[in-house]
């Protein structure tokens, strides 16, 4: 096999370990279980680069020919919510809500997996998955009432119909972001491969090349080589498309695809490193970056909105910007344990109209309080702007939030 090849196949694989590394993870220190929603308090989630300002519920589902398992979104009125259901290569199925089923929007749901005669509920939708695990991810937004918003996600239930048979984890080198895994990715990639289908067009060929590369990683040279490929090649072509995953604009980027990703198996796999249950940009998007250039906790940003395009102009339902280390992605505790801010914050208005934010480790001079957003000084950290419900400026990329400036 051709270094590339290798490199291909690799990077492929691992779009899929991230999802199985979760899954290991959600088990062994969650406390999950299957078939049970997980109702997070807000701000309690360890997943890389979360959104801060909704209600977590999420779930693992597992479903077979003879059971489904039946999802109760409670009725909700002038809040933004999303049930959004993944497959095991962490591409979106669908999201449950008000904007893809308006006739419809609460009740019952059930997942069912794909050519099953399972019997579903009379009043519940029946939702086909391709596998027979799913991930289930709720978002419901806290506004400015978030013990309401903790009431509905309380009454947000699931259930499974019938005793599904459930296969284990399948067992993966437990890798962290900074610490990928070398040629041992391709030990059990047989196994990967067989048990969940990618849906996706054009993938037939990266399975080949997937298999062809485990064969030879049981050959003791091969094996060797490999290895050394995947360090030197594959490792440096991920970075490579880490950084070219969209387009920039004003220091940000602009993600070319995220939650279905098409034949973008490589974006799929950054997305899954960088922010794993990526949802898509019908429903959000998410601007990463806000410079050219690393940024810097030590270092003082500010982020000026103009008073005829602020933020809120280009969200249907909220906006809110967070900080999250450079490396996995986590967010950065501070002081203040504030760690995002959004059209919910108190944050106040220049006498022009304008909207400045800040982004430092210490209080800005002459800045209000209310507008500052503490960095870890001395790491460098990542700023994600977040717009829910979207306008077709923002999906598009037409829209870019302002440029950081470094004061």
């Amino acid at each position: 096999m051709s270094p590339r090849d290798i490199s291909d196949a690799y990077l492929y694989l691992l779009g899929r370990m991230l999802v199985l590394r979760q899954e290991h993870l959600d088990f062994r220190n969650e406390g999950f279980r299957w078939n049970v929603f997980v109702h997070r308090k807000p701000g309690g989630v360890m997943w890389a680069n979360p959104n801060l300002d909704v209600a977590y519920s999420d779930a693992w589902v597992a479903v077979d020919e003879n059971s489904c398992t039946v999802i109760e979104i409670p009725r909700m009125v002038g809040r933004y919510y999303t049930v959004q259901i993944l497959n095991m290569w962490g591409e979106t199925i669908v999201n449950l809500n008000e904007r893809t089923y308006p006739a419809r929007p609460s009740g019952a749901f059930a997942l069912c997996t794909k050519g099953s005669n399972v019997v579903v509920p009379s009043d519940a939708q029946r939702i086909d998955i391709p596998g027979k695990k799913a991930r289930v991810l709720a978002r419901i937004e806290l506004g400015d009432s978030p013990a309401q918003a903790l009431e509905l996600q309380s009454n947000l239930t699931m259930v499974a119909t019938g005793a599904p048979k459930i296969a284990p984890p399948i067992e993966i080198p437990l890798f962290t972001n900074d610490k990928l895994p070398g040629v041992e990715a391709f030990d059990t990639a047989a196994v990967i491969l067989a048990t969940e289908p990618d849906v996706n067009s054009g993938v037939d060929s990266m399975q080949s090349k997937v298999r062809a590369a485990a064969t030879a990683a049981t050959h003791p040279p091969e094996r060797n080589r490999i290895d050394s490929i995947i360090r030197q090649q594959a490792w440096a072509m991920l970075e490579h498309a880490r950084m070219a995953v969209g387009t920039y604009g004003h220091g940000w980027v602009h993600p070319k695809v995220t939650g279905a990703y098409g034949d973008d198996w490589l974006g799929r796999t950054v997305a899954n490193l960088a922010g794993i249950w990526s949802n898509t940009m019908n429903e959000v998007v998410y601007f990463g970056g806000g410079s050219a250039s690393p940024l810097s906790g030590s270092d003082t940003y500010t982020l000026t909105f103009p008073k005829d395009d602020l933020p809120k102009t280009h969200a249907r339902y909220f906006w809110s910007i967070t900080c999250v280390d450079a490396v996995d992605y986590r967010v950065v505790p501070n002081p203040l344990n504030r760690y995002l801010l959004d059209q919910h914050s108190p944050l106040v208005i220049g006498s022009d109209g304008a909207l400045t934010l800040y982004f430092a480790p210490k209080p800005p001079p002459n800045a209000p309080e209310a507008n500052w957003l503490p960095t870890p000084a001395n790491k460098n950290y990542v700023l994600t702007f977040r717009v829910y419900g979207p306008d077709q400026d923002v999906i598009s990329g037409k829209w870019f939030p302002p440029p950081l400036r470094k004061r």
